[in-house]
């Protein structure tokens, strides 16, 4: 059996990719190449910039602990527990905080105008199907009506196709009446 060479380890390559390598020269490839040098310069200016920060802030660690003792709140905690103190105690709940600045009352709603639009929206359209409604069921109630009348009608004559004068004065009377009625009340 014949000894296997060992594998060479691999070496990290270098570089990296930002689009497809196949690109024919054109917007594409140029667009490809701009984002690519973009990448490259921000990624620069962040390792610059971390050294910076690196150098100055050991410079400003000994002139801080030097100056005041470092505080186991949080600023904005602070000023929040004083606000909470001055609200417990009942003291000038009204103008000012206890950092000196008034603090912003309730942020406006962004969508009030268009909900309130919504809701006139959605309650005329409910207003119009409870009319349409009415009217088909005033409809249907007319249509039966008439219906009955008719069927009423009919029944006045009798087998020869002569008046029942009793029967018909009687209907005709009450659709007088109806009439009457309803003109009355409009």
């Amino acid at each position: 059996m014949t000894l296997k060479r060992k594998r060479e380890p691999e070496t990290p390559r270098q570089g990296f990719r930002v689009g497809p390598d196949n690109l024919p020269d054109g917007p594409w490839r140029r667009k490809v190449i701009k984002i690519k040098k973009d990448l490259i310069h921000k990624a620069k200016v962040k390792k610059e910039y971390a050294k910076i920060k690196a150098r100055e802030l050991p410079e400003k660690d000994a002139t801080t602990s030097a100056d005041s003792q470092p505080s186991s709140i949080h600023p904005t905690r602070e000023l929040m527990l004083k606000d909470e103190d001055k609200a417990q105690v009942g003291a000038g709940a009204d103008t000012e905080a206890a950092d000196g600045q008034r603090r912003r009352k309730r942020r406006p709603g962004y969508y009030d105008k268009q909900l309130r639009k919504a809701a006139e929206r959605r309650a005329e359209a409910e207003e119009r199907t409870a009319e349409r409604q009415r009217r088909m069921e005033e409809r249907e109630r007319r249509l039966a009506e008439r219906e009955r009348f008719r069927k009423a009608m009919a029944k006045t004559r009798d087998g020869n196709g002569r008046k029942k004068l009793g029967r018909e004065s009687n209907l005709l009377l009450e659709r007088v009446k109806k009439l009457v009625a309803e003109d009355g009340r409009g």
